[in-house]
């Protein structure tokens, strides 16, 4: 199949002038590094997104995970999950303190963000989270009021760490402001470079956080990348999770309540893309977005 998102003209010309956000992305000494160091943060570069995954069925994913390597776990206070989180964590052979947990508040909790952070590590059965963020934008009022309790939850020692999600850069620029903010959560996969957003994550020293990496499966039948897959004897999931492993600063979760897929996603660091692999999967954005609800900013 091929790519939706291709234009061979584009890719004629594409070639013959590679923007500088794919030079800056080439292959590094360090490329093979399981985790990202951020202002002293350890975090995963790899971790379980947990959407959807409730009840017992997701508890049991959530503690499989954990058991076949899993050490960064992405929740939410949303996700209506953090229970389960909880007891598969505390169910689990894993020491808490070798699991990073990430969760998020609401919008409509930017009010009450202290409050909800300690809803959120009760239902969590722990004392902090190592990152806790502001799940989407509001107001302009209500994220400078949110980023402000965002130094409470520090002060307190609630969470390790704080950023936000799905905030544009003007809007990441407003809470860098207010906050010690480390990262922006967004969507990011092949079909959607992020360039620009990127960029400004990278000259302020902060990591990017890429959900629905896979695109919920609509990325398996292209022709490019399952051809890089032929090479590499890998997966396309594989392949499109090394392209992220290799790129600076940016952590990966994606979703699968199945146990092989989870062991699949984890296996991508016994094989390196070369610079020119990177670019061809580069060349496949095209701008293209899963998420996009109508509370959503004026992506940049």
């Amino acid at each position: 199949m091929i790519s939706p998102c291709l234009d061979l003209g584009f890719m004629m010309i594409f070639n013959d002038i590679l923007p500088t956000f794919i030079r800056s992305h080439k292959n590094t000494p360090n490329m093979s590094s399981q985790f990202i160091d951020k202002k002293n943060i350890h975090i995963p570069k790899i971790g379980l997104g947990t959407y959807k995954m409730t009840g017992k069925e997701g508890q049991d994913a959530i503690q499989n995970a954990l058991e076949v390597g899993y050490r960064h776990i992405d929740t939410a206070k949303m996700y209506e999950n953090e229970t389960e989180v909880g007891q598969a964590i505390k169910n689990s052979s894993v020491d808490r303190n070798n699991i990073f947990i990430t969760t998020k508040i609401w919008p409509t909790d930017f009010d009450l963000v202290v409050q909800k952070t300690e809803d959120s590590l009760r239902q969590l059965k722990t004392d902090h989270v190592d990152l806790l963020l502001l799940h989407w934008p509001s107001t302009t009022e209500m994220n400078d009021r949110a980023s402000d309790s965002l130094n409470e939850v520090l002060h307190k020692q609630y969470a390790k760490a704080v950023g936000v999600s799905n905030f544009n850069i003007l809007q990441v620029g407003n809470a860098l402001e207010r906050a010690p903010i480390v990262c922006n959560q967004v969507e990011y996969h092949p079909y959607l470079s992020q360039e620009k957003l990127l960029n400004f994550l990278h000259d302020n020293d902060l990591f990017l956080t890429a959900y629905r990496p896979l695109m919920m499966g609509k990325i398996m039948d292209d022709a490019q990348l399952l051809s890089l897959a032929k090479e590499h004897d890998k997966t396309v999931s594989q392949i499109v999770l090394r392209w992220m492993m290799q790129q600076k600063d940016i952590a990966v979760i994606p979703k699968s309540s199945n146990s092989e897929r989870q062991i699949e996603n984890l296996n991508v660091f016994d094989f390196e893309l070369t610079n020119d692999e990177m670019q061809l999967i580069h060349q496949l954005n095209c701008g293209e977005r899963t998420t996009d609800p109508e509370m959503a900013p004026q992506w940049d």
